[in-house]
């Protein structure tokens, strides 16, 4: 019998991770079934972008994978049996599960409202693709007068805030940051930072912690009140409590615990990438839950998953943070370089080479979801003999 890999999730990291599988993987031995919830790939790096307005080409995932070998199981994942090796789902056919020998769960983050107070009921985000269409039907339904106060000073917010001031110059756009505004970035890169917000019109609120949402404005945590027609939460990201549900080890923010080849620490058939993996970098710190994280440790599953089905050393990856990207609109970028302790570097890019270079950062990620298997070998790796029989676990 083949061995199954379930992959869970067709973003970034989960997308990439199936390609690589089956570009490496002989299918003789091995059987890839993703799980997503959506038809579509989603370019979660410019949902900002979609919300804004403006038209994002969207990929059918069965278009990506046609060709391939990898199955596609459109359906939302309900819930997991580690002990059975199962994973429940549900879609369009109704109810069904799917057993696995290796499970790669990468299913991502959605908008972490820490218990504010009205943020599920009147807030919107830009942490799917749905969320994103509903708060662009807003804005165009507010129309020129309008007033958004976007909630977050962390890449989500600054990147939104300013998308929308550039794309839509009507709107009154304001944003909450709860301490400084690139407080993180070198002293250059925050100016630079500050003149692009004062360029687009868009007022900030420092050392403001909003503690209420409600229709029409925020409450701040000394009461103070921001009148916002339009409240966008992004201060921060929670993933799904599927996996701490099933009894896997995860950390207090629910992430899988992983060890350095991403494999769970608590069962060695499941390993998680992307936002969901609860990964120490190189600086001894987790890894941020962001783009370049998926990358990070989608490669090192992947890589750890090939090894030890097919006999080999588990290569390592390096899980080195070196740098945020800012989109500042279309025309503006900033690109801050960090170090090992993830402060910020003296040197860093900004203006319309940070820009270009962030869109080719973009176009080529998504060229890369789009041809998952370029490069395939003539001859793809077989098994060793104990990992291609289904139910044996892989090998330590």
């Amino acid at each position: 019998m083949k061995h199954r890999i379930v992959v869970l999730g067709a973003g970034y990291a989960g997308a990439f991770a199936a390609g690589n599988l089956a570009r490496r993987l002989s299918p003789a031995d091995t059987e890839i079934t993703v799980v997503n919830a959506s038809p579509d790939f989603v370019e979660r790096m410019r949902l900002h972008q979609v919300a804004a307005g403006q038209d994002i080409a969207r990929r059918k995932l069965a278009d990506v994978f046609a060709g391939t070998g990898i199955r596609l199981r459109l359906a939302r994942v309900t819930g997991l049996d580690p002990e059975r090796r199962t994973v429940a789902v549900t879609g369009e056919d109704g109810p069904g599960e799917l057993p696995y020998d290796t499970l790669l769960y990468a299913l991502g983050s959605s908008a972490a409202h820490h218990g504010v107070p009205g943020v599920a009921e009147y807030a919107f985000d830009v942490t799917g693709l749905g969320s994103a269409l509903h708060l662009r039907e807003r804005l165009d339904d507010l129309g020129d007068g309008g007033s958004v106060l976007v909630v977050g000073e962390g890449l989500t917010g600054i990147e939104t805030a300013t998308e929308l001031a550039e794309s839509r110059p009507g709107l009154s756009v304001a944003l909450a940051a709860r301490g400084e505004l690139g407080a993180w970035l070198s002293p250059k890169a925050r100016r630079h930072l500050r003149e692009a917000f004062d360029r687009l019109g868009v007022t900030v609120h420092e050392y403001t912690a909003v503690a209420a949402v409600e229709p029409g404005r925020a409450i701040t945590a000394d009461g103070t009140v921001l009148p916002a027609e339009v409240t966008v939460w992004s201060a921060g990201f929670a993933v799904h409590p599927i996996a701490a549900a099933a009894g896997l080890e995860v950390a207090a923010t629910g992430q899988i615990v992983v060890d350095e080849s991403m494999r769970s620490v608590s069962h060695p058939e499941v390993y998680a990438a992307g936002d969901c993996a609860y990964a120490i970098g190189e600086n001894g710190r987790p890894l941020p839950m962001s783009c370049a994280s998926a990358g990070l440790t989608n490669m090192q599953a992947t890589g750890a998953i090939i090894a030890r089905l097919t006999g080999d050393e588990v290569p390592a990856t390096g899980l080195k943070y070196v740098g945020n990207h800012i989109s500042l609109g279309r025309r503006d970028a900033i690109f801050q370089m960090v170090g090992e302790d993830v402060r910020s570097k003296p040197w860093y890019l900004g203006g319309r080479p940070a820009a270009r270079l962030k869109s080719g950062i973009l176009k080529g990620a998504e060229w890369g979801i789009a041809h998952p298997t370029f490069g395939l070998p003539k001859r793809r790796r077989r098994l060793a003999p104990a990992s291609g029989r289904a139910g044996v676990r892989v090998a330590a």
